[in-house]
């Protein structure tokens, strides 16, 4: 990103605190007018449009709306074979995007308390054939709590953040990275790492199939950019279609970021006031196989988005393995800013011990239940010691994290 939309970004980071500050003083703001959403029965699953927040209560009703298709669903109907097996076939169901195996009822009325982040999506309670073929017509109105009462706190840990990656003040604590023995043909020996994983990985410690090593063997190391300057390392694989990499990121609340920065900056600051997350910040563009990143991912609270955020880009590997598609990503942990010194301007600083972002999207992924298994693998030739194409460094044990997806 040039420097203009950075400086923008800092100035609506700092818009943001003071936001947060005059909403002590400020008159209580009106109760929000109820949102509409159609649900089509025929439908797994239909986006509320409505991110779900610690302390709210969101007052749902749902009434027959083509097909006169009762939200309450077919009475005595209920299955061991349905999502929700306690229910009736065809009621209205609800899933939050935390915990999208929990499925809950909510029929013609329901108040649902949030206990945390995450985003509301409604369906049919159906497996296969809905018993009625029509949609509902439901309204949310969401009654704040304490939301707004951490916006303030949430902005302080983004501040946090911040000040941590440009003047080295407070900051996380690093982690050992966890000990397992490499995979690789190589032979050499693991180095060591700091990282700043969330949680540890369980991660096999059964021997990388042989084609899939050789295959990743000629995989390229880095990066890079439009003027071949070689950047960020490759730290992570994963195995599986498409559709089931775009569902695993989804269930794990991975964002696709927006690939323009037009009104970027303001959608943030407006979406971030209003309660709605924006998480899709642009990203640069970046090369690997001669091609530009087929998808780009990142993974923040909303208050930190402009100083810190999770991100990697994504490329099809031009192999496959036993039949599925392989990908290799990149990912780093913004935490500032720096000078970029290709140009003078001012670029993201990425925290220098990149093993804790590759395992945090292995953590976040494995959280899902769509993780088949992990497996850490050493190439030859690993990247442990150099820096990005802004003249950023950074540190990594050189394994890459192989994620085959169920």
């Amino acid at each position: 990103m040039n420097t203009r939309f950075h400086l923008a970004l800092c100035i609506s980071f700092f818009a943001l605190s003071a936001i947060a500050i005059c909403q002590d003083s400020a008159p209580a703001t009106p109760a929000p007018a109820p949102t509409s959403v159609t649900v089509s029965t025929t439908q797994a699953w239909t986006d509320a449009n409505l991110d779900l927040h610690p302390g709210d209560v969101v007052h749902i009703t749902a009434t027959a709306g083509k097909g006169s298709c009762s939200p309450d669903g077919k009475a005595g109907t209920a299955s061991a074979t349905l999502p929700l097996s306690n229910a009736s076939a065809g009621a209205l169901i609800g899933k939050d995007s935390s915990d999208s195996t929990l499925p809950f009822l909510v029929g013609s009325s329901k108040d649902l308390t949030v206990n945390e982040a995450g985003h509301l999506y409604l369906g049919p309670n159906v497996t296969g054939t809905p018993p009625c073929k029509g949609d509902f017509s439901v309204k949310l109105t969401v009654t704040a709590g304490s939301y707004g009462a951490n916006v303030k706190s949430k902005l302080a840990a983004a501040a946090q953040t911040w000040l941590s990656g440009q003047l080295g003040i407070g900051g996380a604590q690093a982690a050992a990275s966890p000990a397992v023995a490499s995979s690789g043909s190589s032979g050499a020996a693991n180095a060591a790492a700091t990282t700043t994983s969330p949680s540890a990985l369980k991660v096999s410690d059964a021997k990388l199939d042989s084609q899939l090593a050789k295959d990743l063997d000629g995989a390229p190391r880095r990066v890079n950019d439009q003027f071949k300057n070689l950047g960020d390392m490759v730290n992570f694989v994963i195995v599986g279609s498409q559709e089931k990499v775009q569902g695993a990121l989804a269930a794990a609340q991975w964002r696709v970021a927006d690939k323009s920065t037009q009104d970027a900056v303001l959608k943030a600051v407006v979406d971030a006031y209003e309660k709605k997350d924006y998480l899709q910040m642009p990203m640069s563009t970046l090369y690997l196989y001669d091609r530009p990143q087929d998808f780009g991912y990142e993974l923040a609270d909303p208050y930190a988005m402009v100083a810190s955020r999770h991100h990697f880009r994504i490329w099809k590997a031009p192999f496959t393995w036993n039949g599925q598609q392989v990908w290799v990503g990149a990912g780093t942990h913004d935490i500032g800013f720096e000078k970029d010194q290709r140009n003078g301007s001012v670029t993201h600083k990425i925290d220098p011990a990149v093993d804790g972002e590759r395992d945090n999207i292995g953590s976040t992924l494995q959280k899902t239940g769509k993780v088949k298994t992990l497996a850490y693998y050493l190439p030859p030739s690993p990247v442990q010691e150099t820096k990005n194409a802004t003249g950023g460094s950074y540190h990594s044990d050189g394994r890459l994290l192989v994620i085959f997806l169920e």
